[in-house]
């Protein structure tokens, strides 16, 4: 069925019509302006232009899209380079709210004066985004905290827009055949779950307990941890972390900072997050890392997250580690486990795109290899290959590309590629412990005790189908001409064993009979039959020796 559009959201439409008219040249093609020599875009002035302009637009729209724009940064199997840089630098600042409005809803989610909860509250923001902002305060007992209040009216405008999305990605699904192979609908939801999720203050604030939890091992990160009795669903209290952000360091800032440990403790602990819990602070960019003035860095604003289930998990493993050591073959197929094939795949051309990927970023130098850049390249290959490539990995790929800027602001010669390698050895002995564990090896045990309890009557069912014949098997990938010679051999070794016990058995019966014609004092037909017996005994035996027996080594 054609999904049907509103009339009421026909202002939408038509502003959304016009964006899309606007910017219909744009190249929905990953592979479109990818060959340099370090795999960084060439600049088409005209396309560069085009994609400030669509920057400027989707701002102009309000804060649903500008979060669209920001998700539509991390799809590289959808847009060309030029186009996920100018969407990468998509950052929300606004205007902040009029003076008293968030006072006001911070007062009525808490259901308590500004005075009443904090002994200090800051009117000015130290921070404005679309959805919120962000004020420094103090509790009543001098402890200083960092209070996130949503801008009034955001959830409301969240949701109208969302359903507009969505219908329109149901009618363009419905009438494009391209359009209803690269998803549209689909992706619309996945930004609505995450757009839901951001727009709940208290799902972030368990986020970052979560995040404080996993990253207790790495001294040098910490993670502001919420404070649960002023935060709700449109205000979020945690603790305030005194220092800027790494963006903002110059030079002689970098020379007073031992660059070096705080870049590699950053890359394992997301490493550590990524590869060990399945779960991960999905926008690293350098404002979201924080310097503070003990010299720890400290992870901010967890709106954004990801969860990855084990088998990722495992795929993402291989294909990281594929790509530290330039093992083509070996990425080519992570990948292929990390997509859903289309029409039209094909995966020796991705195998031979994936490879010339890894061998022109082999000959990089340490201060050019980015590892994020390059997994947005294999999924832009995998995508231009008929793979489209999960969410996991292209999300992947932006929250490297990020952490890559982070990192190389810290230290300018780090390699990420070996960092990932040596992290491999604590991922596969969490993942040995974690499989020995008392719970998995109850499961285990439940597993067979389960399967030993069902088989007898499975296999009572199949002796009766068998018995019944109502058996059915069904081979294939198998050379039927050869399937049919042996099953021939088979019944001619059954036919002559028959043979031979016949024989035998005939010449008993004629040992017993009174017959005047004998022969070495047994009757002559008793002699025949037997000879008989021992002639198709011997052929059958020498059969089986040379056919049957000299196949067995070389199986």
């Amino acid at each position: 069925m054609t999904p049907a559009l509103k009339l009421r959201h026909a202002p939408r439409y038509a502003a959304l019509a016009r964006l899309l008219l606007k910017h219909r040249h744009a190249p929905l093609d990953p592979t479109s302006g990818i060959e340099t020599e370090l795999g960084v875009s060439a600049t088409v002035p005209q396309e560069s232009a085009d994609a400030d302009a669509l920057v400027a637009e989707l701002v102009s729209l309000g804060p649903t899209f500008v979060k669209l724009g920001q998700l539509l940064s991390t799809r590289a199997d959808l847009l060309p380079p030029l186009y996920l840089d100018a969407l990468a630098r998509l950052r929300d600042d606004v205007e902040p709210l009029s003076a008293g409005e968030a006072e006001k809803v911070i007062e009525d989610e808490l259901g308590v004066r500004i005075s009443k909860a904090f002994g200090s509250f800051e009117p000015k923001p130290i921070g404005a985004a679309s959805l919120g902002q962000v004020h420094k305060a103090t509790l009543r007992d001098g402890r200083p905290v960092a209070v996130k209040v949503q801008r009034p009216g955001v959830r409301r405008q969240a949701t109208d827009d969302m359903e507009v999305m969505a219908e329109l990605a149901e009618f363009i699904d419905s009438h494009s055949d391209a359009a209803g192979q690269m998803g549209f609908a689909a992706m619309v939801e996945e930004f609505r779950r995450s757009l839901m999720d951001e727009l709940d203050y208290r799902r972030e604030a368990a986020n970052l307990r979560l995040l404080g939890e996993h990253l207790e091992s790495f001294p040098l990160i910490v993670v502001p941890q919420p404070v649960d009795d002023y935060t709700t669903s449109r205000v979020l209290t945690m603790d305030f972390v005194d220092g800027r952000s790494v963006s903002s360091l110059g030079p002689l800032a970098r020379m007073e900072l031992d660059g070096k440990a705080l870049s590699k403790e950053l890359v394992g602990a997301y490493l550590d997050q990524i590869l060990v819990h399945g779960f991960f602070h999905a926008d690293p960019h350098p404002g979201n890392v924080l310097l503070g003035s003990d010299g720890r860095l400290a992870l901010i604003d967890l709106g954004m997250v990801a969860r990855l289930s084990p088998d990722v998990q495992e795929q993402l493993l291989r294909l990281l580690l594929a790509v530290s050591s330039d093992d083509g073959s070996a990425a080519a197929d992570a990948l292929d486990q990390l997509g859903e094939r289309l029409e039209g795949f094909d995966a020796d051309r991705m195998r031979a795109a994936v490879s010339e990927i890894l061998m022109r970023y082999g000959g990089t130098t340490v201060g050019e290899l980015a590892t994020g850049r390059l997994l947005g390249e294999l999924a832009m290959a995998s995508s231009a290959n008929g793979l489209r490539p999960r969410p996991a990995l292209t999300l992947l790929a932006k929250t490297l590309l990020n952490l890559d800027q982070v990192a190389r602001i810290l230290d300018p010669e780090i390699r990420v590629d070996k960092i990932i390698q040596g992290h491999a050895s604590r991922v596969m002995r969490h993942r040995m412990l974690e499989a020995a564990s008392p719970a998995k090896v109850m499961k285990s045990a439940l597993d067979a005790a389960a399967f030993a309890e069902a088989l007898p009557g499975r296999l009572n069912k199949v002796l009766e189908s068998l018995a019944e014949g109502k058996l059915t098997l069904n081979l294939e990938g198998l050379d039927e001409g050869a399937l049919m010679r042996g099953a021939q051999k088979l019944a001619n070794r059954v036919a002559a064993g028959v043979l031979v016990a016949a024989f035998v058995v005939a010449a008993a019966l004629f040992a017993g009979a009174r017959s005047a014609t004998t022969l070495w004092g047994y009757p002559v037909l008793s002699v025949a039959f037997l000879g008989l017996a021992g002639v198709i005994s011997i052929s059958l035996a020498v059969g089986v020796l040379r056919r049957d027996l000299p196949q067995r080594p070389r199986r």
